[in-house]
């Protein structure tokens, strides 16, 4: 693997010209872009800015053809069964709202979420609760942050369970949840699930097919694509059953002033016109992440996981979230300081050496208040991050150690 190859893809990563090099550590919350997708969305506006599937002439046709072909990548990428399972959409958010609000809900149905959940994913659901007089009930994790299937055999089993909605990877720790056992024991009693994968599709191989997941979401910005995209999987006899979302212009084949006809997945659910320029985008950016292949992404994210997870141990009053063993944590290291604000130590480390990381609660709020932690710094890696990197990151953290 030829990192300083794929450094070279990406613009914010160049230096000169004034510029001061940046070591951009909040890939959890986006990634950056290479030159492909640039160019890619570029390519919209510059030789074919028109809408898709309306009307006949040259340009549009194009863009029809593109958006067409995009669909088709990201269902290759996930191997899903067919295209018309694809849906685009802004982001997970829109996703998670989407099943949300398309699903038939009725009194008493249970929803199961963990206890770590993003609030994208947390949020509707408490929303469908109120709504409907559902019940939202959460399965906690272990000490450690990973999975109790314990825990979760026995929620399934206290009450009729319709809809599982967990996060594939956690935003919080990286912590992977090992999906294809839970869909297989959620289906056993009869419940749908719903994966959110925005923290996995970029960094390990996803195969809805083979998880026999029921609808699972993901976002462009934190897969090298474009913000405002992102994707939402059905498994396609459920998509049909599924009422719109958002309706409106190109959801409909007919309509009159008192009816309409609604068109099939996934039209159905794409009201009005599209962030074309977007899902060209989107599928440069699986196009890239399959160039370089999730074997070399997964084995970049582990070696600097290891190495800034040893080095960290090592400064006084550093406690990370989740397990001890960095193999369990994808490209994220989250810790905070006891006494310590977390958020003046990402302020230290962009000024002191331009390293970007995010310091908060990183939408996972319940998290936080449940445990009287106040906040943490998440260092997040990608597959373009270096050891030299890493080691500038401890260096800094340790001469903040020292005055903090």
């Amino acid at each position: 693997m030829n990192i300083t190859k794929i450094r070279a893809d990406f613009p914010s990563l160049e230096v000169g010209n004034g510029r001061k090099p940046v070591i951009y550590f909040d890939n959890a919350c986006q990634t950056l872009r290479p030159r492909q997708v640039i160019e890619a969305v570029q390519r919209y506006y510059q030789e074919f800015p028109a809408c898709s599937g309306r009307s006949m002439h040259r340009m549009a046709t194009e863009v029809t053809r593109e958006v067409d072909q995009a669909r088709e990548k990201v269902a290759k990428f996930l191997n899903a069964g067919r295209k018309e399972e694809i849906i685009f959409t802004r982001n997970t958010t829109e996703g998670v709202n989407l099943i949300a609000s398309a699903l038939n809900w009725k009194a008493g149905d249970v929803i199961l979420v963990s206890d770590k959940e993003h609030n994208s994913n947390l949020i509707p659901w408490q929303m469908v609760a109120k709504r409907h007089s559902a019940i939202l009930r959460v399965v906690h994790t272990r000490a450690d942050n990973t999975f109790d299937m314990e825990a979760f055999e026995q929620a399934l089993k206290a009450g009729p369970v319709k809809l599982v909605a967990m996060g594939y990877t956690s935003n919080l720790d990286g912590v992977t949840i090992p999906a294809a056992e839970i869909v297989k024991r959620a289906h056993q009693q009869g419940a749908l699930v719903f994966l959110d994968a925005a923290q996995t599709i970029p960094h390990q191989r996803v195969n809805v097919r083979a998880l026999d997941v029921d609808f699972l979401a993901f976002s462009g910005h934190k897969m090298m694509g474009p913000s405002g995209t992102g994707v939402l999987y059905g498994k396609y006899r459920l998509l049909e059953q599924l009422e719109p979302f958002l309706v409106g212009g190109d959801t409909v084949s007919s309509s009159t002033y008192e009816t309409c006809q609604f068109l099939p997945p996934p039209e159905k659910f794409e009201a009005g016109l599209q962030d074309y320029a977007g899902i060209i985008g989107l599928a440069a950016a699986v196009q890239y992440i399959q160039s370089i292949g999730f074997d070399t992404i997964e084995k970049q994210e582990r070696l600097l996981n290891e190495f800034l997870s040893e080095g960290l141990e090592e400064i006084p009053g550093v406690r990370l979230i989740g397990p001890s063993d960095p193999r369990l944590r994808s490209g994220i290291v989250a810790f905070y300081i006891e006494g310590v604000d977390h958020h003046r130590i990402a302020l230290m480390l962009d000024q002191m050496a331009n390293i970007a990381v995010r310091s908060g609660q990183h939408c996972v709020h319940s998290w936080f208040n449940a445990r009287g932690v106040a906040g943490s710094v998440r260092a997040s890696v990608y597959v373009y991050n270096t050891l030299e990197e890493a080691k500038l990151f401890l260096d800094s953290l340790i001469k903040i150690r020292k005055v903090l």
